[in-house]
């Protein structure tokens, strides 16, 4: 990088700057020995690696072009929606397409694949089926939550139409080839929703995670349609799979199957590549599974009696010692 170029990213000195520089400067050495003698945890090769900061716009400004109206500050008028719309597809498809050749060649950086402009077209192709199943997945959400009055509302406040339509994107692009940018993009739908689902998960129509907070669904997962989540349900891997040099084995099948119209409660856990919940399946709060169940199949947690008292009839009786 030329000193010019550094110049105009680190702005000026001013006296107080300059007296702090002079004051911490002996920290530096240190710092710049660890860059060399850790690797990994710096990327300083003149090598143009995705942008975060660039994908979370990205994905503001898809869920704009998905969202019309329901994502801007101003209301959009039918008759400025066809220029909008083209204006922000563009600017969209450059700014993606430049971050998805960054996310191509890391790990060869100099390398002309022509592997970005196919998979831009092919998401750029995709916008309006992505669309009409979201419909799905908003209506799951109105029909599914009697605290809803309308689908407007569903569209406005609710985490989950966030997170899923980012994850239906991110699976597109996954899916067509690119590397890094779609996990990008799932994992700043999940900062801001508390629900993470993997870009590689394929989720059915008719999708609703009710309330969504903590939420986790792998990477091979298979969901069907009409299949409802509560928070804190996880489906992951039930352990890993090690090559002979004790490394992960990747792109195998670790995460459980979900067929049509099954309903989990919150804070359940299935685990493992060859789990499948049968369809028309309900399965409570707090439970724990390793195994597959046929369809049909009603699965609860049948806790330890518990006692009620009447608070009165304990009046004289030394009160409990809680602690949390």
């Amino acid at each position: 990088m030329t000193t010019a170029i550094i110049s105009t990213l680190i702005p000026a000195p001013t006296a107080g700057t300059a007296r702090s520089a002079t004051a911490y400067a002996h920290y530096v050495p240190a710092l710049l020995d660890s860059y060399e003698k850790i690797g990994g945890l710096n990327h300083s090769d003149s090598i143009n690696l995705p942008s975060k900061g660039a994908v979370g716009q990205i994905c503001e400004d898809l869920l704009q072009i998905i969202f019309p109206g329901f994502h801007d500050d101003d209301a959009v008028e039918p008759d400025a929606l066809p220029a909008l719309t083209r204006s922000r597809l563009v600017s969209v498809a450059h700014r993606l397409e430049e971050q998805v050749r960054r996310g191509v060649r890391v790990g060869q950086p100099k390398k002309v694949t022509g592997r970005t402009p196919p998979i831009i077209r092919k998401f750029l192709e995709s916008l309006p089926t992505v669309r009409e199943i979201l419909r799905t997945d908003i209506e799951a959400a109105y029909l599914g939550d009697p605290s809803t009055l309308h689908r407007d509302e569903v569209l406005l406040s609710y985490p989950c139409i966030e997170a899923i339509a980012i994850q239906r994107l991110a699976h597109v692009l996954h899916h067509a080839g690119a590397p890094i940018v779609p996990r990008m993009m799932t994992e700043w739908a999940h900062s801001r929703t508390g629900i993470d689902i993997h870009p590689g998960a394929r989720l059915g129509r008719y999708f609703f995670i009710d309330h969504g907070t903590g939420v986790v669904i792998g990477e091979t997962c298979r969901i069907g349609d009409h299949v409802k989540l509560y928070h804190g349900v996880t489906l992951g891997a039930r352990s890993i799979a090690k090559d002979d040099d004790g490394h992960a084995v990747k792109s195998i099948k670790r995460h459980p199957d979900l067929e049509d119209h099954v309903t989990i409660y919150p804070n359940t856990t299935i685990l493992g590549g060859d789990t499948v919940i049968g369809a028309r399946s309900t399965i409570g709060a707090n439970v724990f599974l390793l195994h597959s169940l046929p369809p049909d199949s009603l699965v609860i947690y049948e806790e330890k009696q518990v006692v009620i008292r009447d608070k009165a009839a304990r009046k004289g009786c030394p009160a409990p010692d809680w602690s949390i």
